[in-house]
């Protein structure tokens, strides 16, 4: 059988791509496996094979993004970011190799390590089933493949439906940059294929991006395996009566509606201090207004298409409640096909579902506060937890506020659309489990392992040599 995969910009046909079964899924982790088992792959050559990724990307760069924006939401300049930040990733993955250096064990501080010595280093768990989105569909492919291989990992992706065609492109480059076809393979959806990816015993760790529910499946199939999990967010940003006015305003825009708002980092609640709130929402409106909504190869388009016309109709739906509930439209609220128009909300009861939930599309709702308290209870005031933005003046007030919010990154005079591919990635509560972010995956996918050495006899040994060598007193 094969999957189509479509431009959700006009729906036409890019390519067919041959889908998996759950035998096929049996086959390429036992070959893994055995690969594993029987081959050696030293951290030296997994360490150039990711150095020589990164020039291959660069030389196929155009080519890639062209791949990320004809299938996925991204317009071409925001396609090209993407494929610069992939190399970035992979340089970092391979600069990794230091944290498998481990240290040594301080026994001497302990009873019972009296007569021993010992080391730790840091070993591959096994294999890692890599399960991707269609949002970065580069980027993070990458952010879970290179720490695994640097690790020592053989890996299992497994790639978005909608977006197969760059997944799939990559593992070719990796092959191509030396990884061994023993350390890789690919698989693409299929009857039973989800299910026998997470619940096959040889898969050691899983390494999964997209929703809450979802991920509660993975858990529940897979049973006792280590399982990484980024599920989004339902960020807020909060702008305090000394804010750099224009500064929050502009950063608001650039970060509610960058990939038609289909990004884990998207801004999307805004708390705005009364005094600041109308300028607040004037710049932001005329900053909405001013994108272009179009066709994604065009440079001059800021804003494309959602990734498929459902996902716009859901996002339609939401702003239709908010609005039924008492909501008001600045900007935006129409859609076209598959494309939403970039949406200014404000007076949107805490009810409604783009307050509540993970819009994970262009809409971003202003509302007023009087008392930063209450602006940092209700941007906790989620089931998620990833990232979030202040903007003030004040370092003291910054740093307070960041000790209240409840989330993985604060980021100071910018928003929750902010991550460098260096840092640990993750979020508390529904955002996730674990952490990405190259050198703190590395860790996550490679355990300590203990080698002790009891020297016993030969310590006793020692002590009656420093026994007759021992000078007396005359």
């Amino acid at each position: 059988m094969t999957l189509e995969v479509r431009d959700p910009e006009d729906g036409v046909l890019l390519g067919r791509v041959c889908t998996s079964t759950s035998q096929d899924v049996e086959r390429a982790t036992l070959h893994i496996h055995r690969h594993l088992q029987a081959d050696e792959w030293p951290l030296r050559l997994r360490r150039e094979a990711l150095e020589r990724a990164v020039v291959l990307l660069g030389e196929q760069a155009e080519r890639f993004a062209n791949i990320i924006a004809a299938e996925s939401s991204k317009t071409i300049t925001e396609a090209e970011r993407e494929v610069r930040r992939c190399a970035e990733t992979l340089r970092l993955s391979a600069a990794a190799s230091g944290e498998l250096a481990g240290e040594t064990l301080g026994f001497e501080d302990s009873m019972a390590g009296a007569g021993k010595i010992g080391w730790y280093s840091r070993k591959p768990v096994g294999i890692v089933a890599a399960i991707t989105p269609f949002n970065d569909p580069l980027n993070l492919v990458a952010h879970k493949l290179g720490p695994a291989i640097i690790g020592g990992n053989g890996v299992l992706l497994k790639p978005s439906t909608r977006t197969p065609l760059v997944g799939l492109a990559f593992v070719q480059l990796l092959l191509e940059a030396g990884v061994p076809s023993g350390r890789i393979a690919a698989i693409v959806t299929g009857p039973g294929v989800s299910e026998a990816v997470v619940t096959d015993p040889r898969v050691d760790l899983i390494s999964f991006t997209g929703g809450p529910a979802t991920a509660e499946r993975i858990a529940a199939a897979a049973g006792a395996k280590k399982i990484l999990s980024e599920l989004g967010g339902n960020n807020a940003t909060i702008v305090c009566a000394d804010a750099d006015v224009a500064a929050a305003a502009k950063a608001i825009v650039a970060g509610a509606f960058g990939v038609a708002g289909q990004n884990c980092l998207s801004v999307q609640r805004v708390y705005v201090h009364t005094s600041l709130f109308e300028q607040v929402l004037e710049l932001v409106t005329a900053g909405t207004g001013a994108l272009r909504t179009g066709p994604k190869l065009d440079r001059s388009t800021d804003v494309g298409p959602l990734i498929s016309e459902a996902e716009a109709r859901r996002v339609e739906e939401w702003v239709e409640e908010a609005k039924a509930a008492g909501a008001t439209v600045h900007s935006g609220g129409t859609r076209r096909n598959a494309y939403y128009e970039p949406t200014v909300l404000t007076d949107v009861p805490s009810k409604c579902r783009v307050i509540r939930d993970e819009v994970f599309g262009p809409v971003v709702s202003i509302l007023p506060f009087i008392e930063v308290r209450d602006a940092v209870f209700a941007a906790n005031n989620t089931e998620f937890g990833l990232q979030a933005g202040v903007f003030t003046r004040s370092i003291d007030l910054a740093l307070a506020i960041a000790e209240k919010l409840h989330v993985g990154a604060v980021v100071i005079n910018e928003t929750s659309d902010v991550r460098i591919d260096s840092m640990p990635f993750g979020g508390f509560k529904k955002s996730g489990v674990g952490r990405e972010g190259v050198r703190h995956a590395v860790r996550e996918m490679t355990e300590p392992k203990n080698t002790i050495i009891n020297l016993g006899e030969s310590q006793a040994r020692w002590q009656v040599l420093g026994g007759l060598t021992e000078r007396t007193t005359p």
